[in-house]
Parts: structure tokens; sequence; C-alpha cells
């Protein structure tokens, strides 16, 4: 691995596991904490927070994969990229139902799967590379 590829590498798990822990304090403050939390959270949809809440372990292990160089990595930031795809379908129809909502999760769903796609692509390239 080039020093280039190890600094990208290094980024994506710094940034991934950040993610990850205040994913899980936040989400974990809106459903866990003050009622507070709750009212400052806004028209949130109860499932897409416990899906983020959850997420957010997630992205914590694929961190620590990426960081150890381990193969299974790349499948866990694939599945988090494709979970958070349903999961935004699943936010749209809620939506388009009539749900209220708050546009700042629409940037956050956006913002998560992209990141995700983006790691689960680079990581996959570097497996490809590996065989």
């Amino acid at each position: 691995m080039t020093n280039s590829q190890s600094d990208w590498r290094k980024i994506i798990v710094a940034v991934a596991t950040v993610f990850g822990f205040a994913t899980v304090i936040s989400g974990g403050n809106v459903l866990f904490g003050a009622a507070q939390a709750r009212e400052l959270a806004g028209n949130y949809i109860p499932f897409v927070v416990w899906f983020n809440f959850l997420a957010g372990f997630a992205y914590i292990i694929a961190a620590t994969g990426l960081w150890l160089d381990k193969p299974w990595a790349t499948w866990v930031a694939l599945t988090i990229a494709g979970a958070t795809a349903l999961v935004i379908l699943a936010f749209a129809t809620t939506i388009i139902r009539g749900s209220a909502f708050e546009m700042r999760t629409v940037g956050a769903l956006s913002l998560r799967f992209l990141f995700w796609a983006v790691v689960a692509m680079t990581a996959r390239s570097k497996v490809r590379r590996e065989l």
C-alpha cells in the first residue's frame, strides 16, 4: 500500500469512527434522553432515528475492520450503504404519505448513503486489486 493509499484509509477510518460515535450519541439522546432532546429533533421519523442509532455501531465496526485491513469490512460498508438506501426509500414513502419531517433528515440520510457508498466502492476496489 502506498503512502497516499494509507493516508486515505486513515482519513476514512477517522471520519467513519467519529461519524459512528456521533450517530450513536445523537440517536441515543433522541431515543433515550430527556424530552428536550426529542423536542430539539423536531418532526423526526422514529424508524429513521432507530436505524441511525443502530447503524452507528455498524459504522464503528466497519471503521475497525478498515483500520485492521480486514476484507469483511468491505461487506460491512456495502451493507451499511444498502441498508441506508432502503431506509431512504422507506423515509420517502413516509413523507409522500404526508408525515411531517425535518429537511435536515433528507440531507443527513443522503450524506450517510454517499459516504458509505464511497467507502464500500473504495474498499471493494482495493480487495479486487489484491486478488
